[in-house]
């Protein structure tokens, strides 16, 4: 499963807290089909019924059926830029 850095969970909270207004909400990420290598990443306000939902802490993902096999053994980390915007990175997990 999907983990999240330390990183990650502090950015996640803090996008889905100022984005959405329900303690429902999370980050969610897609795939346009199985084992792809691009994901899209979107703040949602719940997740979809096929979602895998990963709470981290107070961060919630969602992880979409295409994309849950890609991302099983990967760890989500988050930094942010000079200009404040988030950058999400994929590593593997130890």
């Amino acid at each position: 499963m999907l983990t999240l850095t330390e990183n990650a969970t502090t950015l996640v909270k803090s996008l889905t807290t100022q984005a959405v207004d329900s303690p429902e909400g999370g980050l969610r990420i897609s795939s346009p089909e199985p084992n792809a290598t691009t994901f899209a990443v979107a703040v949602a306000p719940a997740p979809q019924a096929d979602d895998q939902v990963i709470i981290e802490g107070d961060a919630r993902v969602f992880v979409e059926e295409n994309a849950s096999a890609a991302l099983d053994d990967k760890v989500l980390d988050a930094q942010l830029d000079e200009q404040g915007a988030v950058h999400f990175q994929l590593g593997l997990q130890a």
